[in-house]
């Protein structure tokens, strides 16, 4: 199962068309994330006194938490018009040439996945964020010339879910740089009831609760997770969606009551039953559950880390007392012994 099949995939899916109606229009209705909200509220207000541009910010964290939804709030709270475009579609110093020449005072722009834009493309931007100047190169061999251009003083808005591929150069051309979190439970369900009266659908507060608990910390999650079960909720003709029918859905979708699907659990099934809970490494791991191993590392292991569910040690992966429990397993009395491969002499 790819990532994009997930349901709990905190990636963007292609049937997420409809999130962006979800999402808060402004700095007031966003839910979580207080302390940067409030810090931010304080940069958006001192710039708006001061009638200038606010500082290029760089928001970073895992997807799914609201990067982009911040970016349109500033957008709008400064009542400027935003330009969203991602690292890898500026392939060229051109193509940003012809994005920043475009913008006008004070505008926004958006630059999802930062870290993956070209090297030459970030050499062109560092001016621009810190002169507001562009220098582009005409022509090839002798004939070729720079040209200097001046643009828009505009706030350039990056994000990224790895600051450390982040060049140092371009991260310190940042004024402002804000980590956002996972969300708590009863933040996840505030945002669930507000979405659910978007999506006209009578949820009550237990049955919020509980699709809060399986989205993982992460809103994206949430917010699909609901979707789903309106779906569910109008083909059943269920009228009010409540902690006694709430179950049986997420049942039906496979996510259990910590967030974990078929994939997470088949994972730890193979690595407890057939492994013995581990050590055992990743290469037959993925090859026992027809995986790819790039796959089980970058998708299904940092959630089950995060859980405390599995170590990855010297040896191998290994299951924890966590992991057991929630399996409702006991652990074995003795830990696994590997044989080594060759005997002391």
């Amino acid at each position: 199962m790819s990532d994009e099949e997930r349901i709990i995939s905190s990636n963007p899916h292609i049937d997420d068309h409809q999130e962006g109606s979800l999402r808060p229009q402004m700095l007031g209705e966003f839910i979580g994330q207080s302390k940067l909200k409030k810090n931010l509220s304080v940069y958006l207000e001192a710039a708006k006194m001061r009638e200038e541009s606010i500082e290029h910010l760089m928001f970073y964290g895992p997807p799914g938490l609201g990067k982009t939804t911040l970016a349109n709030i500033i957008a709008r709270e400064m009542n400027v018009n935003i330009k969203i475009t991602s690292g890898p579609a500026i392939d060229r110093a051109g193509d940003l040439a012809a994005i920043l020449t475009n913008l006008e005072q004070g505008d926004v722009l958006f630059i999802d996945e930062i870290h993956r834009l070209n090297r030459n493309v970030e050499e062109v931007l560092y001016s621009a964020m810190e002169d507001f100047e562009l220098d582009i190169v005409i022509g090839k061999g002798p004939a070729a010339r720079s040209i200097r251009l001046d643009v828009a003083r505009f706030t350039l808005v990056g994000a990224t879910t790895r600051i450390g591929s982040l060049s140092a150069p371009l991260r310190d051309r940042f004024g402002i740089i804000e980590r956002l979190e996972f969300y708590m439970a009863e933040e996840l369900q505030a945002i669930i009831v507000r979405a659910a009266e978007i999506l006209n659908l009578v949820i009550d507060d237990e049955a919020a609760l509980q699709i809060a608990k399986r989205s993982r910390g992460t809103p994206r999650i949430a917010n699909r997770l609901l979707k789903r079960v309106r779906d569910w909720a109008q083909v059943n003709h269920i009228d009010i969606v409540n902690k006694d029918t709430i179950h049986s859905i997420l049942g039906e979708l496979g996510v259990d009551d910590v967030g974990l699907d078929d994939m997470d659990r088949l994972y730890l099934d193979t690595l407890i039953v057939k492994f013995r809970g581990g050590p055992v490494g990743v290469e037959t791991l993925a090859a026992s559950i027809s995986e790819e191993s790039a796959t089980i590392e970058d998708v299904v292991e940092p959630f089950l880390l995060q859980c405390g569910f599995i170590e990855r040690t010297p040896r191998g992966r290994m299951a924890t007392h966590l992991a057991y429990s929630h399996l409702g397993l006991s652990m074995p009395n003795e830990p696994v012994q590997q044989t080594p491969l060759f005997e002391e002499q």
